[in-house]
């Protein structure tokens, strides 16, 4: 779809009162966008891939308490670290976006691809704990909360993961997948200071970022860096809805803010896009002054994950 057009029409549902247009949004994904057909395989991956974030910097995850911001609509990234030992996930969303027929749908998926899900796991996966959810899912009556309860995932929406109101030092990893680039810088910081009262002295924030336009994901016609050439007043009008919006924040902008917030990073792997380089090297992409000074590797900059520590406490 002409990212325009999304743009439109997205606006047009936000603006209905808030029921009505999340229950016209979700309509409007299961019809005619990505939640059509419901593949939990991305989501487990992220939980995946988050977890070997972990394990590179000779962390152990194994019975560990999780706690994830952005559960979205599928609780496939909480399941997919107790599948490979997680003591308890704790998730919280802004808005209660979680479906049953979606979840059912994902372990649906799951029971009929157990080879493919097992790969994807490796020597990660706690064999006892797959065979327990392939039992689970046979079952006739399904009800989302007793999988949470299975799965010790506690989720928490209406939540704010800045006002978590959890026990201080009471989680041991604070991540996210593909979310705090929709979140405003303020309340950005919020989340960290938060996040840095109930995380344990030892534990780590791991946090995977989106930094594209994500209207390039469903529009090919446009660059996945489009939506820098917008200042921010115009760039409101097209995304500043509750379903798209994007702080185009950049990758040396999240570092600051870790950093302002007490953090030692201690690992990124930031991907410079090398069409979007080329088209801000030949002068073929104007940029909005918010991001002059930037250089082009910045700029081209569209996915990261980011894992840091708090500061020490002091003696």
């Amino acid at each position: 779809m002409y990212w325009k057009t999304k743009a439109t029409l997205q606006n047009a549902v936000s603006r209905l009162p808030s029921e009505s247009s999340y229950a016209t949004y979700y309509w409007l994904q299961r019809h005619f966008g990505g939640l059509r057909n419901i593949n939990p395989m991305a989501r487990l991956r992220a939980g995946i891939e988050t977890w070997r974030q972990i394990e590179k910097l000779g962390r152990e995850p194994a019975n560990r308490t999780f706690f994830e911001v952005g559960t979205g609509r599928v609780p496939m990234t909480p399941l997919a670290y107790w599948l490979m030992g997680a003591k308890k996930v704790i998730t919280i969303d802004l808005n209660p976006y979680l479906k049953t027929e979606l979840t059912q749908e994902c372990l649906q998926y799951i029971a009929e691809h157990v080879e493919e899900t097992e790969a994807a796991f490796g020597a990660q996966l706690d064999r006892k704990r797959f065979d327990t959810l392939l039992y689970f899912q046979r079952q006739d009556c399904f009800r989302l909360q007793h999988l949470l309860d299975l799965c010790h995932i506690s989720y928490i929406a209406p939540g704010d993961a800045a006002r978590t109101g959890l026990n201080p030092a009471s989680i041991d990893f604070h991540t996210s997948f593909n979310v705090f680039e929709h979140i405003p810088r303020h309340v950005l910081a919020a989340i960290l200071s938060e996040g840095n009262r109930i995380i344990s002295d030892t534990g780590l924030f791991v946090h995977r970022v989106d930094y594209s336009d994500h209207f390039s994901h469903s529009d090919t016609h446009i660059s996945p860096i489009n939506f820098l050439q917008y200042s921010d007043a115009q760039w409101d009008r097209y995304a500043g809805n509750r379903y798209m919006y994007m702080n185009r924040l950049r990758h040396d902008d999240f570092l600051a803010l870790f950093e302002a917030a007490g953090h030692t990073v201690l690992a990124t792997e930031p991907t410079v896009d090398e069409t979007s380089l080329t088209l801000l090297r030949e002068g073929m992409l104007g940029i909005d002054e918010r991001f002059a000074g930037k250089t082009a590797e910045v700029l081209a900059t569209t996915e990261s994950w980011i894992v840091s520590a708090k500061a020490a406490p002091q003696a």
